[in-house]
């Protein structure tokens, strides 16, 4: 199953450019007015990994499989959407359904681009999204709260310490920052994780800058302009290059990237830090079939990223050959690296390492 990442923001800051560059599709409708985006568009990208495409030209499979992010486009919210303003329920509520957030926020000035708050102000802006966040969930929080009161009043431990939770995490909502800023535990992070808050999930801000900026504003100069901390994750991106892009071969889209002074695409970074706010790391299979690469949590022990490919894989499994990915190109393959002594047997207890090859050992 492919990890869902909603695309969010202000009408007009450039949130469907991006997500027909994403996509390479024009499935989005990018119009100079908000709510073009009704329903969310939905697209599978593959998660770039240059480690599967060295893995494919020594194994030389029948196929190829990389990793996949689902991206949502989801129309523009606007100051008020918690109370309905624009379309705003609906919109919130596709935004529950997803995995992780990336906030689009407007840095390019455009005369011809209407925007809606009618200047632009990335840190403005940011905050007037994050504030309807906020509001969603203190209301959803508190009916959820509400219904678990009776149930805590009559004793029951498991509702008792849920409602404690809750009530720790309503304070830092009241404080007017999001959930996922609050130190939890393993416990308390299994309760909020069902209850669905919106300003739980990961977070990834994508800076929408002009062509002409990609190369001259910092990482560090807009986390400072939008008063983000150091561990925020953000990257610049000019969504009409990256737009322009889909059309051009792979080299001439370097070639493109270099004349601007740009190392790599924009989208590539985005995807990579989607990843990473999920913490999920890759692991590959490799046969004449087939290579593959597989997502799986960091701090993943070897049943559950057997468990990932099938379940009756991590029900049996008795232990996972295992060929770390810089040794199996090193020594030229499988073969090679079992005659180095480089594969190793790993069993139950194993953690997966990031790009381990691997093959499983089960009985059902």
């Amino acid at each position: 199953m492919a990890l869902k990442i909603g695309i969010v923001g202000l009408p007009n800051v450039g949130k469907s450019t991006l997500f027909n560059a994403l996509t390479r599709s024009k499935g989005a409708e990018a119009q100079n007015y908000p709510f073009c985006t009704i329903e969310p568009n939905v697209g599978i990208v593959e998660v770039p990994d240059k480690r599967l495409n060295t893995l494919a030209e020594m194994v030389s499979p029948e196929k190829v499989i990389p990793t996949a992010i689902e991206f949502v486009d989801i129309a523009g919210l606007v100051k008020g959407a918690s109370k309905g303003e624009g379309l705003g329920n609906k919109f919130l509520g596709a935004i529950r359904e997803v995995d992780a957030i990336c906030h689009v926020v407007r840095h390019f000035e455009d005369d011809d681009i209407t925007h809606v708050e009618g200047t632009t102000d990335p840190k403005r802006d940011r905050e007037i999204i994050e504030a309807e966040l906020i509001i969603s969930d203190l209301e959803s929080l508190v009916g959820r709260m509400d219904k678990l009161a009776s149930l805590a009043r009559g004793g029951d431990k498991e509702k008792i310490k849920e409602l404690a939770v809750y009530e720790k995490i309503l304070a830092v909502l009241n404080d007017g920052k999001m959930a996922i800023e609050t130190d939890v535990t393993e416990e308390e992070d299994a309760f909020l994780k069902t209850a669905q808050l919106l300003t739980y999930k990961p977070l990834i801000y994508a800076c929408n800058v002009a062509e002409n900026e990609l190369h001259t504003v910092s990482v560090h100069e807009v986390k400072k302009e939008m008063e983000l901390g150091d561990s925020d994750q953000l990257i610049t991106i000019s969504a009409k290059i990256e737009e322009d892009l889909q059309d051009l071969s792979a080299d001439d889209a370097k070639e493109f990237l270099d004349e601007l002074g740009v190392t790599d695409s924009g989208l590539d970074r985005l995807i990579h830090a989607a990843y990473e706010a999920l913490g999920y790391q890759t692991y590959f299979t490799a046969g004449v079939q087939e290579v593959r690469a597989w997502n799986i949590l960091k701090g993943s022990t070897a049943p559950q990223a057997a468990g990932v490919i099938h379940t009756d894989f991590e029900k049996g499994f008795i232990k996972a050959d295992t060929i770390a990915y810089k040794d199996f190109v090193e020594f030229g393959g499988e073969l090679g690296a079992k005659e180095a002594g480089k594969l190793r047997q790993e069993g139950k207890e194993y953690i997966v390492a990031d790009g381990d090859v691997m093959h499983f050992k089960f009985n059902v």
